[in-house]
């Protein structure tokens, strides 16, 4: 299910992934997250790609979450529930590539766009990227318990509750620092380090690789809880008069007004 919206190349042993919706930060629609599975079913068939890169359209954004005008839609108590349980099978993939993944962050990734790249091997950025979950001071919903638990992998709980608590983005040193990101590097020369990386590893040992990323995959995995843990918390956001107001509020441009019902 390829769109204009996102596709996906390969040079030799480098296949990128693009998300091309500039115009909207790269906000993700339900297609190119459809799109974005077909592509690693694709991708871990492949004996000729060894490095796999994700990247966003230019300069203003890796991926600003998915696209909100969707969530207009929900009308169900269970639809938040699907959403997230959709979210998590298409980043469960990704997460189980059985090859690196490399983002190219230029810009912000925020709420989902954050959850991909935290879903990859590793994160290099420019030192004008921005990260964060800012759902607390935005729409009022919740992450699924597998996203939950990728953060906490990365960035441990402390920090992890004062990002999502206060809404606050960390810019790109800050998150080096953190541990979510792996190199800071200047706008001008993202796209040379990250070849650079992307051809050191595929021209290592790729059975070795992939035992290295599987082996840390399953420790990682041995870890966390059944996502069906975190349900109802899930849809006591969703189904909140909140969440409806966050939406509402950011498709017109003005603060939300919170209730806490």
């Amino acid at each position: 299910m390829s769109t204009s919206d996102i596709f996906f190349e390969h040079d030799q042993k480098i296949g990128t992934i693009t998300f091309n919706r500039p115009h909207a930060l790269n906000a993700i629609t339900w297609a190119m997250y459809d799109s974005l599975l077909e592509y690693c079913e694709a991708i871990n068939g492949s004996s000729e790609i060894r490095v796999v890169v994700l990247r966003g359209t230019g300069s203003k954004a890796f991926v600003a979450g998915t696209d909100i005008t969707q969530f207009q839609a929900f009308t169900e108590p269970d639809d938040g529930i699907a959403y997230e349980q959709r979210i998590d099978l298409v980043l469960d993939k990704l997460e189980h590539l059985n090859k690196p993944t490399i983002a190219e962050i230029d810009g912000i990734a925020v709420g989902g766009g954050c959850a991909i790249a935290a879903a990859c091997d590793l994160r290099i950025c420019s030192n004008r990227s921005r990260f964060g979950v800012p759902i607390a001071r935005t729409l009022g919903n919740c992450l699924s318990a597998s996203n939950y638990a990728r953060f906490l992998d990365l960035i441990g709980p402390t920090l992890l509750k004062e990002m999502l608590y206060t809404g606050r983005l960390f810019d790109a040193d800050d998150a080096k620092a953190a541990g979510f990101i792996t190199s800071v590097v200047e706008p001008d020369m993202l796209d040379a380090s990250v070849k650079q990386i992307a051809e050191t590893i595929a021209a290592n040992a790729p059975l070795t690789i992939r035992a290295s990323k599987e082996m840390i995959r399953r420790v990682q995995e041995h870890r966390r809880i059944d996502p069906a843990i975190g349900h109802d918390l899930i849809k006591t956001c969703y189904t909140s008069n909140d969440f409806k107001e966050g939406v509402l509020a950011f498709l017109q441009k003005r603060p939300p007004r919170w209730s806490g019902s």
